[in-house]
């Protein structure tokens, strides 16, 4: 018989990011959005409104109590990421937890524990894992379509017009501001998907006057392959990635990391294989969780606890190469 109980989500931070996953989340037959938290009692009010949930909290503690709420979804800036997931754990909370995890590796380690110590479902929310697009060319890369990869080219950069103020996410150190963990996480993420851990990483960056990066550029050296990867506040890109093997090559195309294609290129063979998202795209990130729900699993093969570490101790090691410290 098939489960037709919703699994009731609940949303803190209500930001852009949490507007584009309700707006996702309405699309997926068994979820219900049940509560939303800011610390803006009208801000909660108008959201809730917007999605059709019926409560509105001005207080985080309020929604991690709310007995209803089966899982919550943590999109506050990346310095509240650990303590508001461990404490939505520790009180019998599934977790999906908005990228970078953590702002390092023991906070991150900390949240894993408490998934662990509690029994309860904790994922970090990257979406571009779970795209039909990227899984898709990530089989064929596996199955050796373009052979054995040797470099990588990614980017995710944009102009952004306003910098500046106490409380800006993109330059406020104390809220974890800078490119490399708001953006440059994503080329990090396909470069460890697709090769593992570097062996040696090499970077630079350009920053703002808050000690935030505002553009960063890393090579990453691997035994047998190499990977350029940029990550800005301060101009454009084509946001495009392009994974190149020894046979072939495959593009994820412009945006990459939410793609709606990929192109497959073997010698003189070029084909375009149109994949497009339901909504815009967080769907099967959201779908992911509820499987694992349902199965009683705490984490997911597709990004498990480890792949969060894994990556958070990379990101660790470029913030140590460009000097890049947080006051926390």
């Amino acid at each position: 018989m098939k489960d037709t109980r919703k699994i009731k989500w609940g949303i803190i931070g209500l930001g852009t990011i949490a507007h584009q996953f309700a707006k996702d989340l309405m699309l997926v037959e068994e979820a219900e959005l049940v509560a939303v938290a800011s610390r803006n009692l009208d801000k909660a009010t108008a959201f809730a409104k917007n999605y059709d949930c019926k409560k509105a909290y001005d207080s985080y503690d309020a929604i991690i109590n709310d007995a209803e709420v089966d899982i919550l979804y943590i999109a506050t800036p990346h310095n509240s990421h650990a303590a508001l997931s461990i404490k939505a754990l520790q009180n019998k909370k599934h977790v999906l937890c908005e990228k970078p995890i953590a702002l390092n590796h023991d906070d991150a380690l900390q949240m894993i524990q408490a998934s662990k110590a509690n029994n309860q479902f904790f994922m970090e929310a990257f979406w571009t894992r779970f795209n039909p697009s990227f899984r898709e060319a990530f089989s064929k890369i596996k199955n050796g379509e373009i052979g054995e990869i040797k470099y990588i080219n990614a980017d995710f950069a944009f102009y952004a017009d306003n910098l500046e103020g106490i409380g800006n996410r993109k330059t406020d150190m104390n809220l974890g501001g800078g490119s490399l963990l708001d953006i440059g996480v994503y080329p990090l993420f396909l470069c460890y998907v697709v090769l593992g851990i570097p062996s040696e990483i090499l970077a630079k960056s350009n920053f703002h006057k808050t000690g935030a990066d505002l553009q960063t550029s890393m090579i990453l050296q691997y035994d047998n392959a190499q990977a350029i990867l940029h990550s800005s506040f301060v101009s454009t890109s084509n946001i495009k990635a392009t994974i190149n093997g020894s046979k072939g090559r495959i593009n994820l195309n412009t945006l990459w990391h939410e793609a709606q294609s990929y192109t497959l290129t073997v010698n003189d063979y070029e084909e375009e294989f149109p994949l497009p998202t339901k909504g815009k795209g967080f769907t099967y990130e959201i779908e992911e969780c509820h499987q694992c729900i349902k199965e009683n699993r705490i984490e997911s093969e597709f990004w498990s606890h480890q792949n969060s570490l894994d990556l958070i101790k990379i990101v660790d090691k470029v913030r140590n190469q460009i000097g890049l410290v947080y006051p926390s």
